[in-house]
């Protein structure tokens, strides 16, 4: 065979893969091997779509505050008030789907497989962790309003990074892995963001409601310790025989860990070195 050796496999004589050739098999790989019932729904069975949204959800940060440089702030106070108790509305069904679903398919807290049937339970499972999912979508417009309004100080890497990836960590968990080990993620985030979007809508409401809100910090603080719940939670199912992916457990401790680093600065600079300085 007059086949050049750079490009079989040593000793097989077969034609070695090109890049695109495996970028290809992977990606028809994670279209086949993903959850069957959750396939046909809205933005699941394919990582392209999501993927469209990540990128103009970029080009709209980049693009935005130039766009609105020389133009006055958008007044959304109208908006904003629907939207933030419309999300609390959401999260509150969310944690109240996660908690039902979890509690009458008696899941443990300490291990719990992926539950694959087409049973009311499993099902109701699934559905609930695509809202979350889709909820995380919804929640991209925090940042399209931060720039109409010419909050651009609120565009830090910590609220850019944590909106943009958990799409895609939720989009997986969707495809993968809806329901088992991950709905305590999706109970515990959805509960905080009752307690969020509530100090948000009141905050929206204006001066006279917003001096009451005192308790921002306790917020940061709540959101810190759903992380750390996550990490302890997830370092035991890694050491344990648990019949759920290691690949997606390793994932969310990493993702865990990083959210802890930028939290805890985030609190630090907000809370702490604030009060030295005042105190100095």
């Amino acid at each position: 065979m007059n086949v050049s050796s750079a490009h079989v496999y040593p000793c097989q004589g077969v034609p070695a893969l090109t890049i695109w050739q495996k970028l290809k098999l992977f990606y028809e790989g994670v279209l086949r091997n993903g959850d069957k019932r959750t396939d046909s729904w809205l933005l699941v069975y394919s990582p392209v779509p999501i993927s469209f949204i990540f990128l103009w959800y970029l080009v709209i940060i980049w693009v935005g505050p130039k766009l609105m440089e020389k133009r006055q702030p958008v007044n959304l106070k109208p908006v904003l008030i629907v939207y933030n108790f419309a999300m609390v509305c959401l999260s509150a069904y969310m944690f109240y789907e996660f908690t039902a679903s979890a509690w009458l398919a008696r899941y443990s807290l300490l291990c719990q497989p992926v539950d694959y049937s087409d049973s009311p339970l499993a099902t109701r499972m699934a559905s609930v962790c695509w809202w979350f999912y889709f909820s995380k979508v919804i929640e991209l417009s925090d940042t399209i309003f931060f720039i109409l309004r010419k909050k651009n100080s609120q565009l830090t890497f910590l609220h850019i990074y944590h909106h943009a990836t958990m799409i895609f960590n939720w989009w997986a968990g969707v495809k993968f892995v809806a329901g088992g080990q991950s709905f305590l993620i999706g109970l515990i985030n959805s509960l905080v963001h009752v307690v969020m979007y509530l100090y948000y809508g009141l905050a929206a409401l204006g001066p006279s409601v917003s001096k009451y809100l005192w308790w921002k910090r306790y917020l940061t603080s709540l959101q810190l310790l759903q992380f750390f719940i996550v990490t302890f939670h997830t370092t035991y199912n890694l050491f344990v025989d648990c019949d759920f992916p290691d690949s997606m457990n390793m994932a969310v401790l990493a993702y865990s860990l990083s959210l802890i680093a930028l939290f805890s600065n985030f609190y630090y600079h907000t809370y702490l070195a604030e009060k030295k300085t005042k105190t100095a």
